[in-house]
């Protein structure tokens, strides 16, 4: 079975809203063989019908149900039987006439023909019909009242797509060609920060060794590379992740270090479907390792996404504890290992299926797909944005034509948060494919840009293995922690632009690293930031620029972004208590060399004083002020005199 496949998420749902329903009519009708019809030649072949339906000969079924219509073309189980095999078979519009066969021969045989017909006509997006025929059949009498609640939701459904369709999105959707798009189903996409490495779920045909009787594809993943703008021709991306089984719905971290993605039927899996995780290291893909418990359960786990920080895993499960069918949970890495799974809750879950989560670069956008909430018909795909508190805002439907009454699901969105890939079957010709589309203002994330490079020993050049942080400093608040490659001292960390940011780099016997970046009110998409980090071993006479160290204009006094930075060089001294050092201030050439001295030693002196409050450094600290006389930069331009406005700390002893 194709446990990812569109068709079983269908299938899933047709056997909930519509299986149920005829088994009330065939339990009744077959064990008391009380048949609408005399002719046991009929008969005979309705039998034979359900025999072959049974075995999923749906063709001889159809034959045998035609022969036995003309034996009796008031036969009215046979027409119902052949509309419930034509659902399976996808032949809506011969369901539909099947279903008007029945009524006009007795519309009270069935009292849930018009659910039938309304559901059909639903899925294939004709919502005036549906509409007229939920009402009719809300008008019926002696039907179950789980059944009416669900009519009546779609009804909902029928009236909030032609409100849709009569105030479409802007939406233009381009196939991404050949290179990308095979002849068999392509989907699940997944883009790295940078945008330059695509991966997609290919529904290919198995190897004659591993086909069976029920199972005749396999899931593999692709890649494609883009190269002077153009997406090169998409290839299996490792025989260490693809098996002669099934792998799907992958999501690769922002520096495409490492990737999450499903996997059914492995032999150390804990239940139908787990979730696998592989590293790429120089180039290749390590073997994938199971993310064990408590992500997996003995239930299903699917279509994870990992946030731009790597700390934070959405998948969805059909674990207990939910909502409904499938719901959206979400998992944090803590201490070295996976948290125990919280249900993403109410806002998000519902009584039906909420599947391919899709959390943007930005940690703050959710896209993901729902037959729960208020569409077009089977999944469309919602957004939902977590406030300042974490909580998750009501699911905001992406709008017509961007939903349609088919499947949509699996959205992705750039880093810079103006163009999206999906997968979608519009084309009923080719099957499902990777479209992009520029996203409509209303529905776009936070744009993401982001810094790169390596760290290094500042005097060996040795790559090193450091601790990056990324810190919002408005709030002093974490928000990215990650560690530069213990090969390659290579490190990829992203930068939603809504806010303004620190990042500090430190090591073990090394001085740290300050960065900072204002991005606040800046949602333009800016090129990437390319920083090498050189990191000083710690010796007497190196010194740390103090990049994050902020004082009011033309004033001494701190503002609170300093505050973390200045938490930084207590916990460096108290990881060296030998160590004393001095904290010199420095300024511009504009104005008196008597007003920047003084001013320089003001802020020094703030420093000073802000850490020996807040410490037990009194005794091993100093401050002074040079005020202009010692710039690094020249004080000719305003990047250069920004450059010579410094606060330094400076090592006396070790």
């Amino acid at each position: 079975m194709i446990v990812f496949n569109h068709k079983i998420i269908s299938l899933n749902m047709l056997k909930k809203n519509i299986f149920i329903i005829l088994s009330i009519l065939f339990a009744s009708i077959i064990n008391a063989q009380n048949f609408s019809t005399k002719s046991k030649k009929a008969i005979k072949y309705y039998k034979s019908a359900i025999a072959n339906y049974d075995n999923n000969k749906t063709d001889i079924a159809i034959n045998d149900l035609k022969r036995a219509i003309k034996k009796d073309n008031n036969f009215i189980e046979a027409y119902l039987l052949k509309g419930d095999i034509y659902k399976i078979r996808k032949e809506y519009k011969n369901e539909i006439n099947t279903y008007f066969e029945v009524i006009n021969i007795d519309e009270n045989f069935f009292p849930y023909i018009y659910y039938n017909l309304a559901s059909t006509e639903l899925l294939i997006g004709e919502y005036e019909a549906a509409k007229s025929h939920f009402k009719q059949f809300l008008e019926k009498k002696y039907v179950r009242k789980d059944i009416i609640d669900i009519a009546e939701q779609k009804l909902k459904q029928c009236d909030f797509a032609i409100e849709q369709m009569k105030n479409p999105v802007k939406f233009n959707p381009v196939d991404l060609g050949p290179n990308i798009n095979s002849i068999y189903d392509d989907y699940w996409p997944a883009l790295t920060v940078d945008g330059k490495t695509l991966i997609t779920t290919v529904l290919i045909p198995k190897e004659e060794a591993y086909k069976t009787q029920y199972d005749s594809t396999q899931e593999d993943f692709y890649v494609s590379y883009l190269k002077n703008k153009k997406w090169t021709k998409a290839v299996k991306l490792s025989s260490i992740i693809n098996t002669p089984f099934n792998e799907g719905a992958l999501s690769i971290s922002s520096d495409g270090g490492y990737c999450f993605f499903t996997a059914c039927g492995r032999s150390n899996g804990y239940g139908l479907c787990d979730i696998y995780m592989a590293k790429n290291e120089n180039g290749k893909w390590t073997r994938p390792v199971n993310v064990g418990r408590p992500v997996n359960s003995k239930y299903s786990e699917k279509q994870p996404s990992i946030s731009s920080d790597g700390k934070t895993l959405y998948f969805s499960s059909n674990r207990p504890g939910g909502k409904g069918s499938m719901d959206l949970w979400v998992s944090t890495y803590e201490n070295a290992r996976w948290s125990e799974p919280k249900n993403l809750g109410d806002s998000i879950n519902t009584f039906n299926s909420e599947i391919s989560p899709f959390i943007h670069h930005d940690n703050q956008t959710l896209y993901f797909a729902s037959n729960g909430h208020l569409g077009m018909g089977g999944y469309d795909m919602f957004l939902s944005r977590k406030n300042s508190v974490e909580n998750w805002s009501r699911p905001e439907n992406l709008g017509y034509p961007i939903n349609t009454f088919g499947e949509e699901f699996g959205m992705i969105i750039n880093s810079d948060a103006n163009r999206a890939l999906f997968s979608s079957d519009r084309k009923k010709t080719t099957g499902r494919d990777i479209y992009e589309f520029t996203l409509p203002e209303k529905i776009k994330p936070v744009s993401v840009n982001y810094v790169n490079g390596f760290v290094y020993d500042a005097k060996t050049n040795i790559k090193l293995e450091a601790k990056i942080e990324l810190v919002d400093i408005e709030t002093n608040k974490i928000i990215t922690k990650k560690t530069s490659d213990k090969t390659s001292g290579k490190y990829l960390v992203c930068l939603p632009t809504n806010k303004n940011y620190a990042l500090e780099v430190d090591k073990k016997g090394y001085l740290f690293f300050s960065e900072n970046f204002s991005l606040k009110n800046n949602n333009d998409s800016l090129n990437p930031y390319l920083i090498n980090i050189p990191l000083y071993p710690i010796n007497i006479g190196e010194k740390i620029i103090l990049k994050n160290i902020f004082f009011t204009l033309n004033s001494f006094e701190l503002k609170k972004e300093s505050y973390f930075e200045l938490s930084k060089i207590i916990q460096l001294m108290n990881n060296n208590p030998d160590m004393k050092a001095e904290i010199a201030g420095h300024t511009d050439s504009i104005g008196t060399n008597e007003y920047n001295i003084e001013l320089s030693q003001n802020r020094a002196k703030s420093v000073y004083n802000y850490l020996i409050q807040n410490s037990n450094l009194k005794s091993r600290l100093s401050y002074k002020g040079y005020g202009s006389s010692m710039p690094i930069a020249t004080n000719n331009t305003i990047l250069g005199r920004s450059k010579n406005r410094r606060t330094e700390f400076i090592i006396i002893t070790k």
